[in-house]
């Protein structure tokens, strides 16, 4: 094998199985039903976004922390954001009994076997934006989301990227996953999509450019530090191997970074 075989193999093994992908799609069905149900009228819309529409959601195998992001709107848009998320930690408690509930402000986290959902309270303002609690962190009560929106910019930029794109993104959260969580996923993805990659033609070339070009602010914590440059020293040997004609040790250094 080579480096560029070692990690198409991997970006293919972090794609969802259909298996996978069907018990999600049963747990959605089962999800949207309980919903309606529950809240009628309370509740004028819900769907998921974020990774799994996008095509870079993990499985659970490769990401203990994979999620399917799921807004539901509610209708009345007067109440505090910690209403809407007591209105939905409730609904999960009374259908979900024997699923792991918690709150994780701004979501009621919802852990079944196979998969995780975030459940994200939302209204639609008086310009019909969607908008959801804030972050803990935040001074607002409330703040702006197109929840949908970047996937059509990260498909365009797969397009130029030669559909290499999406595949070297799931590597890098998978070696995000991997370190403990360097980075933030969304964040980490919305980056990835709008680096300027020159002379890249193979997945490879791709993953490697990413890793060069992360960087951390001077004041992240010290062990995020030391995850990326391992990171960008396990790329610069596997270079140098590949440079030296020894491809059976570039393959085994990589493997140091994407197992």
């Amino acid at each position: 094998m080579s480096v560029q075989s070692h990690l198409s193999s991997r970006a293919s093994s972090a794609i969802l199985s259909d298996s996978e992908k069907s018990s999600i799609d049963t747990s959605i069905g089962t999800l949207q039903s309980r919903l309606n149900s529950h809240f009628t009228t309370d509740v004028t819309t819900h769907f998921k976004f974020g990774s799994s529409t996008r095509g870079t959601i993990l499985p659970r195998s490769m990401d203990a922390n994979s999620d399917i992001d799921y807004m539901i709107v509610f209708a009345d848009e007067n109440s505090k954001p910690q209403t809407y998320v007591s209105r939905l930690k409730r609904f999960a408690e009374k259908y979900y009994a024997s699923s792991e509930i918690a709150q994780s402000h701004p979501t009621v986290v919802l852990k079944l076997n196979h998969i995780k959902f975030d459940l994200v309270p939302a209204i639609r303002s008086y310009i019909e934006e969607y908008r959801i609690p804030a972050p803990a962190s935040s001074y607002e009560e409330w703040i702006a989301t197109s929840p949908n929106d970047f996937n059509s910019t990260l498909s365009s930029a797969n397009t130029l990227c030669n559909y290499q794109l999406k595949p070297s993104i799931r590597l890098l959260k998978y070696w995000n996953a991997l370190a403990g969580y360097v980075y933030d996923s969304y964040p980490l993805e919305k980056w990835a999509a709008g680096c300027m990659f020159s002379y890249c033609s193979t997945l490879r070339d791709y993953f490697f450019a990413q890793v060069d070009t992360l960087s951390l602010d001077w004041n992240a914590a010290q062990w995020r530090k030391d995850k990326l440059d391992r990171a960008k020293s396990i790329v610069t040997k596997t270079r140098e191997y590949e440079r030296k004609e020894m491809p059976a040790s570039a393959e085994q250094e990589i493997k140091k970074l994407i197992p």
